[in-house]
């Protein structure tokens, strides 16, 4: 069976563990990006058909992931996060924004 997917680090020895035999490169930078946000389409993808933590929480790993790879510190992003969400609000209460005019 074929994948071309990037995977956790520790599932090539998984796989030899079970007895089964697994090929697999290290990706150069450009590969490793564009499979970074290929798997965040497919972890959101999997969330959106069953929310759950265990989906949350791959989300949440290959997003640490992306950042990382933009040397972006986790804590910083979270510190920003707060701003915005000090200044601008979160998305809880549903607001969809239809239209803005210039006058009312």
């Amino acid at each position: 069976m074929k994948f071309n997917k990037l995977v956790r680090d520790e599932i090539p020895r998984i796989i030899e563990d079970t007895g089964k035999w697994c090929r697999y490169h290290i990706a150069g930078l450009d590969e490793y990006e564009t499979h970074l946000y290929k798997k965040m389409g497919e972890e959101l993808d999997e969330f959106i058909e069953t929310p759950s933590y265990e989906e949350a929480a791959d989300m949440w790993e290959v997003f640490k992931a992306i950042c990382e790879f933009h040397r972006l510190d986790i804590n910083h992003v979270k510190s920003e996060a707060l701003k915005k969400k000090m200044k601008r609000g979160a998305f809880k209460e549903r607001i969809i924004l239809d239209e803005v005019n210039e006058s009312r």
